[in-house]
């Protein structure tokens, strides 16, 4: 061929039909989904409202007069009030978290701390573990809310908030612990290897290296730990502490109506669910963050 090369623009080819198929298909799943939910709800409804006993069911549990009453406290009759009970149970909780995770942490490294001369620690972390996982935890806040007073030891405190927070600490520490120490032996053993290697000693390998990756990895059993310590504070009510299940107990007994159980409910419901759903944010981005790795 001679002369120049003639440059000829091809046509662009056409953009490929839309899925029509896939969307319709979507659309027919959501109002699918969304007429099933409205069907079982109205169903619910109906077997709920038609049944004999709904009058009495609704005076007694759900009766808006009782819950603002019994929320806000009748000062004259000396009936405290459900919010100010359930400020110790937010109380009780934060502290115990904190006390909580440096217990745990502490038994969670004493049971890898390796060789023979350390057995006797390792012995007491196990013993501890088996001890507080086996025994229910109602049974702890009786022997210590009841019993550890009762010695009169001077110098130690008599409390019931106390020691009923301590049996929370103590029995929530075995199971935290267990989660971090399957946290610290998912990190691969040559992580400390290379710690090692770049002259790190075993704590310093441990502290900079390990415990960040098992911390990290651990987060979101430990926030669903911490989500039903939040709920168990209300055990503390048997030992006569005026937390927010106690103050319901006192008003039902004084009104001989059951709805302040259920504004008691729906506080802690009201703290419950955010710590759930963050709990749950935190699982799906350690598994996008796991898949994407995985893609690389």
């Amino acid at each position: 061929m001679t002369g120049p090369r003639a440059w000829v623009e091809e046509p662009l080819e056409p953009p490929p039909p839309k899925e029509r198929g896939s969307k319709l298909l979507g659309n027919r799943a959501f109002l699918v989904s969304t007429g099933s939910t409205i069907v079982f709800f109205t169903v619910l409804t109906l077997v709920v409202v038609l049944a004999p006993g709904f009058r009495v069911v609704r005076g007694s549990f759900f009766s808006f007069h009782a819950m603002k009453e019994s929320f806000f406290g009748v000062q004259r009759e000396g009936l405290p009030p459900i919010w100010r009970g359930f400020l110790l149970n937010v109380k009780v909780f934060m502290i115990a978290e904190v006390l909580i995770l440096i217990l745990g942490l502490v038994i969670a490294v004493i049971r890898q701390i390796p060789g023979p001369v350390f057995f006797p620690l390792r012995l007491v972390a196990i013993l501890y573990t088996d001890l507080f996982r086996g025994t229910p935890l109602l049974l702890v806040i009786y022997i210590f809310g009841f019993g550890i007073p009762s010695l009169g030891i001077q110098g130690m405190p008599n409390s019931i908030v106390v020691w009923g927070g301590a049996a929370l600490v103590l029995s929530y520490s075995a199971y935290v612990s267990e989660v971090l120490r399957a946290g610290i032996e998912s990190v691969h053993a040559s992580q400390m290897m290379a710690a090692r290697s770049l002259g790190l000693s075993r704590w310093q390998s441990l502290r900079y290296v390990v415990l960040p990756q098992a911390v990290r990895r651990v987060i979101p059993p430990l926030l669903n730990d911490f989500v039903s310590l939040q709920k168990d504070t209300a055990l503390l009510a048997p030992l006569g502490a005026i937390e927010a299940v106690r103050s319901a107990q006192i008003y039902t007994s004084y009104r001989f109506n059951f709805s302040p159980y259920v504004m008691a409910a729906f506080l802690f419901i009201l703290l419950t669910i955010p710590l759930a759903r963050f709990t749950d944010h935190l699982i799906e981005r350690d598994r996008r963050r796991r898949a994407a790795g995985g893609a690389r």
